[in-house]
C-alpha cells in the first residue's frame, strides 16, 4: 500500500433502491454499479473495511420536505442498498439524514476502531452523487483529518456537468485523489 492509501475503508454512498431505479433515479448510475462492484469485492477480499453510507430520512426531513420530496424513507424498499451490491457479511451500514456520512453519524467513531484500534486514515468515496454527497461526506473526512480518494469511474451525478464540476472541486477543496478504480485496487497490492 501507499503510504496514501494507509488503513484504507471503502465509503459506498448512496447506492441504494430508490437513487438507482426509483423516486429519485439517476439515470447514470446504473453504468457505476459494475466498477463499484468491483471496488467493493476487490476491498472484502484483502480485508479492507466496506461501508454503506445509506439516506434513510424521516418523512419531515428537510431534504425530503424542502428539497428533493420522498426518497430513502427509512425502512421501506427505496432505501435499501441495491440487491448488486450487498451489503455482505462484514460489510458496515450507516444511515444518514442529511448529504454527509458523518453528520450525527457514528461513522467517525466507527473507523476510529478499526484495524485494531489504529483507526481508519483514509476513505474511498464511491456511488452518488458525486457533487452532493460525495461532495459533503468528503468535506467532513476532510475536517477530520482523512485522506481522501475518489473513484472517477464509480461516482456519477445527475449531469456529466455536476460530475465534472464535483471532481474538481474534491480535488481542488479538500486534496482528493481522483483515481479509477483499477488505480485504487492496484494500490492496495
Amino acid at each position: 500500500m501507499t503510504n496514501h492509501m494507509e488503513n484504507p475503508a471503502v465509503i459506498v454512498i448512496d447506492m441504494l433502491n430508490d437513487f438507482v431505479h426509483g423516486s429519485l433515479k439517476c439515470d447514470r448510475a446504473s453504468k457505476i454499479v459494475p466498477n463499484v462492484k468491483r471496488l467493493v469485492e476487490a476491498a472484502r477480499a484483502r480485508d479492507i473495511p466496506v461501508v454503506f453510507s445509506n439516506d434513510a430520512h424521516y418523512p419531515h426531513d428537510p431534504e425530503v420536505v424542502k428539497r428533493w420530496g420522498r426518497h430513502a424513507i427509512k425502512g421501506t424498499e427505496g432505501a435499501r442498498v441495491i440487491p448488486e451490491l450487498g451489503p455482505a457479511e462484514g460489510d458496515f451500514v450507516v444511515e444518514k439524514r442529511t448529504y454527509s456520512g458523518f453528520f450525527e453519524t457514528g461513522l467517525d467513531p466507527l473507523f476510529r476502531s478499526l484495524y485494531g484500534g489504529r483507526g481508519v486514515r483514509t476513505v474511498v468515496l464511491c456511488g452518488l452523487h458525486t457533487h452532493m454527497c460525495i461532495r459533503h461526506t468528503a468535506a467532513d473526512a476532510f475536517f477530520r483529518g482523512y485522506g481522501i480518494v475518489v473513484a472517477r469511474d464509480a461516482v456519477e451525478a445527475f449531469t456529466e456537468e455536476d460530475h465534472l464540476a464535483g471532481l474538481k472541486y474534491l480535488a481542488d477543496a479538500y486534496n482528493a485523489e481522483i483515481k479509477g478504480v483499477d488505480e485504487i485496487i492496484a494500490s492496495w497490492g
